[in-house]
């Protein structure tokens, strides 16, 4: 499927699945698989010392971080190309904050920053480079998702089936 041949609407799924795998580390693999399928790609998490990681893979963190600039990047490129805004070339910084409370043996953690800096490389005039970074936000799903508010459901898995973690 081409952007030209998608439907005017569709709904976009992915699924992953996660295998702890050492003190910290996590496998991953994770695929689209609505509207089409694309293939699976395999990642993998870990903490450092602080968690009692090995440091051997990313923190989840720094993947998010990494995907919220990479989505914004992506949306850029692409859009640049149908609005018809030339890019010489494109960079793009990232700052995203939570604070941290300790709670008892745990921890809460709330969001309190993000801020993405876009520097385009063009001839383009301002207003056709404004309004490509306004369409590449609105097309970010990753943005968009950050940008409301959103359900997460858990469910633990027991002997008896599934229930609510919720």
């Amino acid at each position: 499927m081409t952007f030209e041949t998608a439907p005017p609407r569709a709904e976009v799924e992915f699924h992953c699945s996660g295998k702890a795998t050492g003190k910290m580390r996590n496998e991953l693999d994770v695929r689209m698989v609505k509207p089409f399928t694309e293939p699976s790609h395999a990642l993998a998490t870990d903490e450092g010392p602080f968690h009692g990681g090995d440091a051997s893979a990313p923190p989840p963190l720094a993947l998010f971080v990494a995907s919220l600039t990479g989505c914004l990047m992506t949306q850029v490129r692409a859009f640049a190309k149908r609005l018809g805004v030339q890019l010489n070339d494109l960079d793009v910084e990232t700052r995203v904050c939570w604070d941290w409370a300790r709670e008892g043996r745990t921890y809460e953690t709330a969001p309190k920053s993000f801020e993405i800096d876009v520097k385009i490389d063009s001839d383009a005039p301002l207003a056709d480079q404004l309004a490509l970074v306004a369409a590449a936000k609105r097309g970010c799903f990753i943005e968009q998702t950050l940008g409301r508010q959103n359900t997460i459901t858990h469910k633990l898995k027991t002997p008896e089936g599934w229930i609510s973690a919720d």
